[in-house]
């Protein structure tokens, strides 16, 4: 029971003695180690402010090449949209000029169309003055019961047939109109 009552406020100079001993010691371990401990701290704060700093430039730079590339995108696309408009541009000067190529031709090829009709209806007149010189000629003489050798003779002959032709086919045209 003496246990029991012991003062709990008593010192015991032993355990003091020990506590003030470690205490001593770790204080000069610390005071010894002070000056590595506030260099230690001091380095990492500069480090956690350069990498602040160097996060705060890169992010500056990122936002300066993210500034570029959105104007060269925009250059891009007015870029585009001038080509786009040239191509438009010479798309439809292309058709002009084909439509135009294709009108002359097809006025080459209607002209040349209407020279060779000509030529082939001339040519068919020149023909069928002949064939109706020949039968005009045999009929003539089949009339009249001599034969007509001389050339200029049976020219006239069929000059004035073909020319009555002519008149009465351009007769009968007026009439119909």
């Amino acid at each position: 029971m003496a246990a029991e009552h012991e003062n709990v406020l008593r010192i015991h100079w032993d355990e003091f003695t020990f506590g003030l001993i470690a205490f001593l010691v770790i204080l000069g371990v610390v005071y010894k180690m002070w000056p590595r401990l506030t260099k230690a701290l001091d380095e990492r704060a500069d480090q956690i402010e350069g990498g602040i700093a160097r996060a705060q430039k890169a992010e500056a730079e990122a936002d300066e090449i993210r500034q570029q590339y959105r104007e060269k995108l925009e250059e891009a696309h007015r870029e585009y949209a001038q080509e786009l408009e040239k191509a438009k541009e010479q798309r439809a000067a292309i058709i002009a000029e084909a439509r135009d190529e294709a009108q002359v031709e097809a006025r080459r090829i209607i002209e040349a169309a209407q020279a060779q009709i000509e030529a082939d209806r001339q040519q068919a007149v020149v023909q069928l003055r002949s064939e109706i010189g020949a039968l005009s000629t045999e009929l003539a003489t089949r009339i009249v019961g001599e034969t007509l050798s001389d050339d200029a003779a049976r020219s006239r002959v069929v000059d004035r047939f073909l020319e009555e032709l002519e008149q009465s086919e351009s007769a009968q045209q007026a009439e119909v109109r």
